[in-house]
């Protein structure tokens, strides 16, 4: 029986997965549910026909815990790779803290409420005036044409603001690593804890040994990473790649693993997460 597992359609998860997804590597049978990460947040935290195994970012995880533990490979997770706030030329103070404190008078387009995105944006700047919820490659067009003022981006958008006319004005991963030292995780994959932890080792081993072959034969994965893409130009799937998917990706390690407890043990402290288990 095939496990049903949800992850996005971005190239980073399509590469990682392909291999398991088409039983090139040995690992459970895989049935997946592609969707945009924020739909994978939703339906975790909701509980309505819960996937027993799925990406989702890491502020999801802190609403979702009860339910579900992050296992340690398939992550999101590293240096240089934070969410940025883009604006058109000239709205905005290029200095970083002064951009993120005028945004109590802005209209922002953010990629959905659960990403770890919002999550670092509401721990770092005022509310927005309004903050507008959209499909992540939807914020461009939305900032570009003047439809919101300033756009939080993620995934293979920090590659293409610039050709919409676009700047940044904040690297929000930027301003966590100076505060924390630490890598930024955005993502996980995640399993229902009902589950039993045989299924989850079995599943972190399987993905392990996806990624190796991947990395191992890039190529093998292109079609199926091209098939699913937003951005469908091949040097952005690549940079993309090269990007998000990295030894924390492979193994979360002692770093990965304190990343993820700070991000949730400070918006915690916060008040900007519920109170919760342990996500392990």
């Amino acid at each position: 029986m095939s496990l049903a597992i949800g992850f996005s359609p971005c190239p980073n998860d399509t590469f990682m997965f392909h291999a398991l997804v088409t039983g090139a590597v040995e690992g459970p049978a895989l049935a997946p549910w592609l969707a945009d990460i924020e739909a994978l947040n939703e339906r975790a935290i909701s509980g309505e026909d819960p996937l027993p195994a799925t990406k989702m970012s890491v502020h999801a995880l802190a609403h979702a815990c009860g339910r579900y533990v992050a296992i340690g490979a398939g992550a999101a997770l590293g240096r240089g790779c934070g969410p940025l706030l883009v604006s058109r030329p000239g709205l905005l103070p290029t200095e970083p803290r002064a951009a993120l404190r005028r945004l109590a008078g802005l209209r922002v387009a953010i990629p959905g409420r659960y990403t770890t995105a919002q999550l670092l944006l509401r721990s770092l700047a005022p509310p927005p005036r309004e903050t507008v919820q959209l499909r992540f490659e939807a914020i461009l067009p939305a900032v570009a044409a003047g439809r919101v003022d300033a756009g939080l981006i993620i995934h293979e958008s920090r590659f293409t603001y610039a050709a919409h006319g676009l700047v940044e004005v904040a690297d929000l991963g930027a301003l966590w690593e100076a505060e924390t030292g630490l890598p930024l995780p955005l993502g996980v994959i995640a399993v229902e804890r009902a589950r039993g932890e045989a299924l989850a080792r079995a599943l972190e081993e399987g993905i392990r040994r996806s990624i190796a072959a991947a990395w191992a034969d890039p190529q093998a994965s292109a079609a199926y990473v091209r098939a699913h893409a937003q951005e469908l130009d091949a040097e952005v799937c690549r940079r993309h790649i090269a990007l998000y998917v990295n030894e924390f990706s492979r193994e979360l390690g002692e770093e990965g693993r304190a990343a993820i407890e700070a991000l949730i043990d400070r918006g915690r402290a916060a008040g900007l997460l519920p109170p919760g288990p342990s996500v392990w």
